[in-house]
């Protein structure tokens, strides 16, 4: 079961070092801290409740079962954490929002000293890593600690599903996907954990034994209904800056060809090729360097060869769109032989304006590549052909 347990934390903690880039700006952000905060310590959550961490524990303290109160004031936090986390995410009002976060953090905070107060008074002195709860559940004090523990965190999970409910309908797209799966998690833990975890306690005040509810069910289904949470959290957060850095990652290379092609004439510092520079931030170097190396090109631009190329284009029954972008890749590529072989710029200067230099982003830039390499391409099928046709 440590395993499982485990690797829950371990995903956990992930999904919260994930949040973690913009830790500069994090902490004036009120969710993005709630959000941090209510991962990490279903991390710590996980982590703690582990058999090996509970012997460890108990080992290093001397006190049989001090794993218990650890984990359970965990959990308590960490339903306190979720409860903060909603509380932020549906915002209103500053002082509003201040005061309730004040009256949940105040709320769990007697729940962790009563569950403090309770083992004290208990008498646990037989050590139990997987079925405490079921072990304890008609020992005095120990058995209210229990239902306190379970009270509490049953209280901040039926929240977080009446909201997720509510709010599920008023918002669309991430935040929706977000929220159904923040419910799906919270449903799987009112049902796989806490419903067993009653059930065996119950069993146990009533006489009979369904401790494998509690020692078996119940943590696969805490650990994946806190896997969905995460998800849920992180999600909305995380997937648009991926998607950005995916589509970053294809225009980089799509640039190519432009790169290829103006890179002996770029007087910008080369982009970096470190392995941990984001697409993003790649890519905006290397739109920096292709839009200096062709000011650099501008001087040798020749409108005699791009009317050429225009002409050549719309007879072979290319539209004037694609006509126009065959044209500015040839003229391009001809300047670039005139600027590598060192020849005077033509008598007359063109004032033509590439496309590529007056749309914004990288739209324009991309569109100009892909027709470097269209053409280079047509040239190579060319080539071929007529030396297939000498031999």
């Amino acid at each position: 079961m440590s395993v499982v347990v485990y690797l829950a934390a371990g995903v956990s903690a992930l999904s919260c070092l994930l949040l973690l880039p913009g830790r500069r700006t994090t902490v004036r952000y009120p969710l993005a801290l709630s959000t941090c905060a209510a991962v990490a310590l279903g991390a710590l959550v996980f982590a703690c409740s582990a058999p090996l961490t509970l012997a460890a524990v108990n080992s290093l303290t001397g006190i049989p079962n001090f794993g218990a109160p650890l984990t359970y004031g965990m959990l308590s936090a960490y339903s306190c954490a979720l409860l903060v986390l909603l509380i932020n995410w549906r915002g209103g009002p500053r002082e509003r929002v201040r005061r309730l976060v004040l009256r949940s953090i105040a709320a769990y905070g007697l729940l962790v000293a009563a569950i403090v107060v309770l083992f004290a008074r208990a008498d646990a002195d037989t050590e139990r890593l997987t079925d405490l709860d079921t072990y304890y559940a008609t020992t005095p004090y120990m058995r209210e600690m229990i239902v306190l523990y379970l009270l509490g965190h049953t209280a901040a999970t039926g929240a977080m599903c009446a909201v997720c409910v509510k709010w599920g309908r008023e918002v669309t797209g991430l935040l929706r996907l977000g929220l159904r799966l923040v419910l799906a998690g919270a449903l799987l833990d009112l049902v796989g954990f806490q419903l067993t975890k009653y059930t065996a306690v119950a069993a146990r005040w009533s006489g009979h034994d369904l401790d494998v509810l509690s020692t078996s069910v119940a943590p696969p289904m805490a650990a994946l209904a806190a896997l969905l949470c995460s998800a849920g959290f992180v999600l909305p957060r995380l997937l648009p800056p991926a998607v950005a850095h995916w589509r970053g990652l294809g225009d980089y290379r799509r640039l190519d060809p432009l790169w290829s092609l103006l890179r002996s004439v770029s007087a910008s510092p080369k982009p970096p090729a470190a392995w941990w520079q984001l697409p993003q931030a790649r890519l905006h170097w290397r739109e920096v360097c292709i839009h200096d190396g062709l000011l650099a090109l501008a001087p040798y631009f020749d409108d005699r060869v791009r009317e050429q190329a225009r002409e050549a284009a719309l007879r072979a029954g290319r539209t004037p769109y694609e006509a126009r972008l065959a044209a500015e890749a040839a003229m391009l590529t001809d300047a670039a032989r005139r600027a590598a072989a060192r020849e005077e710029p033509p008598a007359r200067p063109s004032t033509y304006r590439l496309r590529a230099t007056e749309v914004s982003g990288t739209s324009g830039l991309v569109e100009l590549a892909q027709a470097l390499h269209g053409a280079r391409a047509g040239t190579a099928v060319r080539e071929g052909t007529v030396n297939a046709a000498q031999e």
